[in-house]
């Protein structure tokens, strides 16, 4: 892999990654031509002290773009005159920090303390294109690209753990209008919290009882129980087994574990990526298949928090890709139950989704 790191025309970092294939890129020819003010994130951390989780006002996003069409695009390339967010006739895969970031980019600032105060909402969001053609979806991406992604997000996870405030890092992609994106480039996020959210905190608070209850690890436990049933695996392969989650959720849910026990992704090795690649596009054309069509969904990477004080020791690295689309033309809502109580309810047997799966 290539990487190089240029500078936006408003002071953003932008990070060009590429294929050995590729010839390496000039600095000097990915100059950004805008003129653009300086971002100032105004975002802040509110704790709701009934739940015990924050809730982050991002404000100064509601004037963000919103769904603008096919040749204004701000992440396909800078071509014949037009300015985008990426300065390059072409590209291969690039992380730049979001434009209209729900958390700030000012490292150092103090980790936020539970209380009635509003406090800066610190922490970093980075965009990441996984190709400059427009119309390729992921699902449509080359094992290689997929790869150079996979490399993206290592990267990207490793440089923002290692900033002052940040403790938990979530690569995650948003693909589908009934999802909400916003831009129909395929691209993805990356957050970097200052605390680590609520979801993965629940989580690791489980693991840890495990732990103390029986000496286990929970998520090992949970893999080696889906591995040896066999009747909700999807795809297994040496080094990474897919499967629909006995107590799953959300209509269409799949997970990916890596097999050998492995806390983030700066942490897998040659063998794990290889075939990361290959499996995941297999999911996802299985999934497109599901319905003939581009299957709405939301993948995001749970691993180990950044501090060892956060359980980073019994983290295990997995992602979780679910669909709010339970049948051709339907949707889950998230009704009375789930959004007022959080208790959900599932109309579809994972077991059904996972043979369904395994069919295509």
């Amino acid at each position: 892999m290539q990487k190089l790191t240029t500078r936006m025309a408003d002071g953003r970092e932008i990070v060009w990654f590429d294929g050995p294939e590729h010839a390496p890129r000039d600095p000097a020819a990915l100059v950004d031509h805008r003129d653009l003010p300086r971002v100032v994130p105004a975002s802040q951390l509110r704790y709701d002290a009934l739940a015990g989780e924050w809730v982050t006002i991002a404000a100064h996003r509601q004037d963000r773009t919103y769904k603008p069409p096919a040749d204004q695009c701000p992440l396909c390339p800078s071509r014949d005159g037009r300015h985008t967010e990426v300065p390059s006739p072409e590209y291969g895969v690039v992380a730049f920090e979001n434009r209209f970031p729900s958390f700030g980019s000012a490292p150092g600032a103090p980790l936020p303390e539970p209380g009635p105060v509003p406090q800066a909402a610190s922490g970093r969001c980075v965009v990441v294109c996984f190709t400059d053609d427009h119309d390729t979806p992921f699902s449509r991406l080359t094992p290689e690209r997929a790869r150079l992604v996979l490399e993206a997000w290592a990267d990207r996870t490793a440089e923002l753990g290692a900033r002052p405030g940040v403790r938990y890092v979530f690569p995650f992609e948003n693909r589908g209008a009934e999802i909400g994106v916003t831009l129909s480039h395929p691209h993805g996020q990356i957050y970097a919290y200052p605390y680590v959210p609520p979801f993965p905190q629940r989580m690791l608070a489980h693991v840890a009882a495990h732990r103390e209850a029986t000496g286990e690890n929970l998520f090992d436990t949970q893999l080696a129980a889906e591995r040896a049933s066999g009747e909700r695996v999807v795809v297994a392969g040496e080094h990474w087994t897919v499967f629909v989650p006995q107590a799953a959720r959300w209509p269409v849910e799949v997970h990916l574990y890596p097999h050998r026990p492995t806390p983030d992704l700066p942490a897998l090795d040659e063998a794990q990526r290889a075939e990361f690649a290959t499996l995941y596009l297999d999911v996802l054309r299985r999934l497109d298949a599901l319905y003939d069509d581009e299957l709405p969904y939301v993948a995001g990477w749970n691993q180990a928090p950044v501090r060892e004080s956060d359980g980073r020791a019994d983290a295990r690295l997995h992602l979780r890709l679910h669909s709010i689309r339970r049948a051709p033309g339907k949707i889950k809502y998230l009704a009375g139950s789930e959004s007022g109580a959080g208790a959900f309810i599932s109309d579809v047997l994972p077991e059904a989704v996972a043979e369904r799966l395994r069919s295509l």
